[in-house]
């Protein structure tokens, strides 16, 4: 068999300087010459991890609402030296439900 029976079908791309030596260190890494074959080898069985990032949106939400909470308690109690106990309440419910996002995401990135 020859060796390039059953490639008829040629793929050309251009990368960056940068690009070609980030390239050159992974072959090198793998002890690798030949580029054609570590990049259809890359191309055919190299992995692809797409991030579902919905959850960093939504602890980034949490995390500006605790922040304002904070903010409008802290002006509250520097005008009245007073704090009101659900006000403290709800930052634990606030703290306690972006812990849980982050354990969520901990968990994804886990079976990564």
């Amino acid at each position: 068999m020859r060796k390039n029976e059953g490639r008829t079908v040629g793929l050309y791309t251009k990368v960056s300087p940068a690009e070609k030596e980030v390239i050159d260190r992974k072959m090198a890494l793998l002890g690798t010459t030949n580029l054609r074959a570590y990049l259809r080898k890359q191309a055919v069985d190299g992995y692809v991890i797409q991030l579902d990032m919905s959850g960093v949106a939504e602890l980034v939400r949490l995390l500006r609402s605790i922040s304002n909470n904070v903010n409008q308690i802290a002006r509250f109690c520097n005008s009245t030296r007073s704090l009101y106990e659900q006000d403290v309440e709800d930052l634990k419910q606030g703290c306690a439900a972006a812990w849980e996002e982050i354990a969520g995401l901990i968990k994804k990135f886990e079976k990564l």
